[in-house]
């Protein structure tokens, strides 16, 4: 397998093994979500002291609440410093690390898989890019998009893996952008973001078309973007570009117009969930609440009128 190809669910074991300390309070993580790029654990961290080996795959941390104070030991580096909510810390694959935290601390860890962050660098021009550590300094849009992975590690919905596919490329593109060796003075990076442009009538088509045959399953960003002939990182932006949504939103909305169709039979509601693509009723409750400002009982009601 190359180092640009996605490989099974990325699990527990490929961590450096700080999600495995015993005195640390798990909240959520991603194992069975089946998430191939991205590793997430929301928790709740107690005071420790530990030495890790290095791992391929590169780590970011966001702190939640504090501030706290906390010890990092990297190659040829101690810093040692408080962190006050939304401090990032990020570590690339390849380096050992040491830590010293001081007091309990809320995090989110997410891993991003070497293999993606190689492939995002390719398609934004910037393939000599260079992740570099980051100690503490808080990073807006980083802490923006790690919300959105921890929302997803419990969020049942059908696109909540489109999503997750979604973010981890947006993750990879800031960092490369913010935290690498060329980072913003990367004139490829620059002219490749002016010159994105939208899908093409047909790709994007093609990509609708997909979609609506995959409503009632999982899918994820890669699959749509294989039907347009597109990279996972190329097609979301060019996606974006055309519709003005990123794919997840344009296919829940997909859903919940299928699930608008469906609900005008007799179709019981909990079978119009799953023939949409919902884990379950409650499900599509609350999602096509927050679409529509109803409830699918109410629409039923309103349109048999």
């Amino acid at each position: 397998m190359s180092a640009l190809q996605p490989g099974p669910e990325f699990n527990l074991a490929r961590t450096h093994g700080i999600l495995r300390r015993p005195e640390h309070q798990v909240i959520a993580r991603s194992d069975g979500l089946g998430w191939s790029g991205l590793y997430a654990s929301f928790q709740q961290e107690q005071p420790y002291e530990g030495e890790f080996a290095a791992v391929e795959d590169h780590l970011l941390v966001l702190h939640l609440n504090g501030p706290v104070g906390i010890r990092w030991r990297l190659p040829g580096t101690v810093r040692e410093r408080h962190v006050a909510p939304g401090g990032l810390f990020m570590l690339p694959g390849g380096m050992d690390l040491g830590v010293r935290l001081a007091a309990p601390l809320e995090t989110l860890h997410i891993y991003l898989g070497h293999w993606l962050v190689r492939e995002v660098a390719g398609d934004l021009g910037m393939d000599s890019a260079e992740l570099r550590p980051c100690l503490g300094e808080p990073d807006p849009l980083v802490e923006r998009l790690a919300l959105g992975v921890r929302d997803a590690l419990t969020d049942r919905d059908g696109a909540a893996h489109v999503y997750a596919d979604y973010l981890s490329r947006a993750l990879a593109a800031r960092l490369l952008r913010e935290h690498s060796s060329i980072g913003r003075r990367a004139t490829p990076f620059s002219a490749t973001e002016a010159t994105v442009g939208s899908l093409t009538p047909a790709q994007l088509r093609r990509a609708t078309e997909f979609m609506e045959i995959c409503l009632d399953r999982s899918i994820t960003l890669a699959d749509i973007a294989a039907s347009c002939g597109l990279s996972s990182t190329m097609f979301a932006r060019r996606f974006k570009q055309s519709m003005g949504v990123p794919p997840h939103q344009h296919l829940v909305r997909l859903r919940v117009e299928r699930a608008k169709r469906l609900l005008e039979g007799s179709q019981p509601i909990v079978e119009v969930a799953l023939a949409c693509g919902f884990a379950h009723q409650e499900h599509l409750t609350g999602t096509f609440r927050r679409f529509t400002g109803s409830t699918p009982a109410a629409f039923r009601r309103s349109a048999r009128r």
